[in-house]
């Protein structure tokens, strides 16, 4: 006969803050960030910083992460001052969406 199972919350908590965690994390945003460079706009002849936003993101993480600051988390960004705006477009520049579009290939 096999033996029941019962999870302990407390386990599941330091599962959660491990190193072993927090590296798959940050591999998976590795491959998120990769994704977001080679899907980066680079602007044209007229940019006076061609390239800047495609190198400029990052990779950070943390064993105090996520709401309640008790797990592991990686996180992609990018240093640009302009960043958000080719995520998420303006009057005059169409949305990119490059994170989107990275963390919705990327991350396996």
């Amino acid at each position: 006969m096999a033996a029941g199972f019962k999870m302990s919350n407390k386990g599941v908590g330091k599962l959660l803050r491990s190193e072993m965690i927090r590296v798959e994390m940050v591999r998976r945003a590795e491959l998120i960030k990769s994704v977001a460079e080679s899907i980066a706009p680079v602007g044209g002849p007229s940019d006076p910083h061609p390239g800047h936003y495609k190198s400029s993101f990052h990779v950070s993480s943390t064993l105090r992460g996520g709401r309640r600051r008790d797990r592991a988390t990686a996180t992609v960004s990018n240093s640009a001052y302009y960043a958000r705006f080719v995520e998420y477009g303006t009057e005059k520049v169409p949305a990119h969406h490059v994170l989107l579009r990275a963390a919705q290939a990327g991350g396996r």
